[in-house]
């Protein structure tokens, strides 16, 4: 049987001791198995890294801009392989798996401008003869937990302005699909990384609380569910470390009366169910503003969502394949079941879906519900599966509280042909990040992709200037160089540019 084990510097690290088995999401059985780490095993990936890093933080930027570009060329050269192999393990489509890639690529290619974003400030003369200036460092070592619903492109996300800005990086994938991960830490090695600057980690808790714990790691990113980016967060702090957490979401989008509702119909059906409704920028949620909106919205919903076909990833036709385990499918028709259970009304039901000659695929049929209300409990969480429900609000303030007193604050859409509507909501509305005719507002690489509230934890943001301020420490400089006439009488004064 394959096994994916450790890649430490430059190679497959040794003696693993533990296993967890990676299921083929498509017919319920096993396909590999995954090395399970403990701190041993961290502690050779942070020598390595502690071996390698000093070299490659005093590679001037432009060198380490030619490795981003030269991985880029072989991450688009590999791109079939990497989704078939993503595609494998998570279950999303070829198609899916691709821009799961080509959206991390795109990371990659803002990093390819790191001499420019580690330009420091430079003030001449701030004082008598006296410059001060600033200079971007790297943090040393550092490390990134990933989830597995985008085990492509959260790692690229977190790894290319961690590379790039000179840190050494460590990646703990999810043990669920943690093949991509490793190849592209092999690719990046034969791009001309440095062995040890690249590193994967596999693991459970015990390898998570190992990184969290560790000394020589300075900084840890994370993304995740938000009980466990809340423990990631408060736990690395505790031992010192520089930690963004990213979260869970339950994304609304606003259907305003004046909405081209052919064109929701179509963002929606995308948004909710497109990977199985496994992202965290999905939207599971709708929220037509009055009862003739939600009439008009529901009776060109259901036939789109019946139209949806689900199938294996392989399927060129399929619109979303399996959830990712047997567990998260369980997990996610027990909340359709809840939902049920509190007086949601089940318009499309999506359990007991049965996929002819993979009867044992972790399959779920698109589900709509409506007459969902706050106080319900499938509406407070976060359910990350293939169900949309339908919250009616009676006007428009209504539909702006909803996402702004909800305890996620990832992300939000509206959709309208008013302007004045749209920038009313955008101001006011209590949420990271918004989309106006866009269901699915993730921001492009060279801004930045944070949640609020419980969405996100620390104050910095992944990729863009934002993900270089949290990957660098800044040093500032006051210089002098004195003319030969010193002024003794003002040494026990403090200092001032006066």
């Amino acid at each position: 049987m394959r096994q994916i084990d450790h890649f430490i510097s430059g190679g497959a690290g040794t003696s693993p001791v533990r296993f967890g088995d990676i299921m083929d999401p498509n017919n319920g059985g096993v396909q590999a198995r995954v090395a399970l780490g403990d701190a041993a095993v961290l502690e050779r990936a942070v020598q390595a890294a502690l071996a390698a890093q000093p070299a490659w933080a005093t590679t001037n930027p432009q060198r380490r801009a030619r490795v981003m570009f030269e991985f880029k060329r072989l991450v688009e050269a590999n791109m079939d392989e990497l989704a078939h192999m993503l595609s494998a393990e998570h279950g999303k489509v070829i198609a899916d798996s691709k821009g799961d890639i080509q959206r991390g690529l795109e990371v990659i290619e803002f990093c390819c401008g790191i001499p420019h974003v580690m330009k420091g400030e430079y003030s001449q003369g701030a004082g008598p003869g006296i410059d001060v200036y600033s200079i971007r460092q790297p943090m040393g070592i550092g490390a990134g937990i990933t989830p597995f619903n985008f085990p492509a492109m959260i790692p690229l996300w977190m790894s290319g302005p961690a590379i790039a800005t000179g840190n050494a990086f460590i990646i703990k994938p999810s043990e669920r699909d943690p093949s991509v991960p490793v190849r592209l830490a092999e690719l990046f090695i034969e791009a001309g990384l440095p062995e040890g600057i690249c590193q994967v980690v596999h693991g459970d808790k015990e390898m998570v609380d190992a990184i969290l714990d560790h000394p020589a790691i300075s900084a840890v990113s994370f993304v995740g569910s938000s009980d466990i980016a809340h423990y990631v967060y408060h736990r690395g702090v505790a031992s010192g470390k520089r930690v963004q957490a990213m979260g869970g979401a339950k994304n609304h989008g606003i259907v305003m009366p004046d909405a081209d509702l052919d064109q929701v119909v179509n963002d929606l059906t995308g948004a909710a169910f497109g990977s199985a409704g496994e992202r965290c920028m999905a939207l599971p949620v709708v929220v037509p503003v009055g009862d003739d909106t939600a009439e008009r919205l529901k009776a060109k919903l259901i036939p789109a969502i019946e139209a949806l076909r689900v199938g294996v990833s392989t399927d060129a036709e399929a619109h979303y394949g399996p959830v990712v385990t047997a567990q998260h499918k369980a997990k996610v028709e027990g909340w359709i079941q809840t939902c049920v259970d509190e007086g949601g009304e089940l318009i499309i039901d999506g359990r007991g879906f049965k996929l002819q000659g993979h009867e044992e695929g972790y399959f779920i049929g698109p589900t709509l519900f409506d007459h969902v209300t706050t106080d319900m409990e499938s509406y407070k969480e976060e359910i990350f599966g293939p169900v949309l429900q339908m919250v009616r609000a009676a006007s428009f303030e209504e539909a702006l509280a909803l996402p702004s007193k909800h305890q996620y604050g990832n992300g939000v859409a509206i959709f309208t042909r008013n302007g004045h509507a749209a920038r009313e909501f955008v101001s006011r509305v209590n949420v990271g990040m918004v989309g106006i005719n866009v269901p699915i507002p993730v921001p492009v690489a060279y801004h930045s992709f944070g949640g609020w509230k419980r969405s996100g934890f620390g104050d910095t943001d992944q990729y863009g200037m934002e993900g270089i301020k949290f990957w660098t420490k800044v040093k500032k400089i006051t210089q002098r160089w004195p003319d030969g006439s010193p002024d003794a009488g003002n040494a026990f004064i403090i200092p001032t540019m006066g």
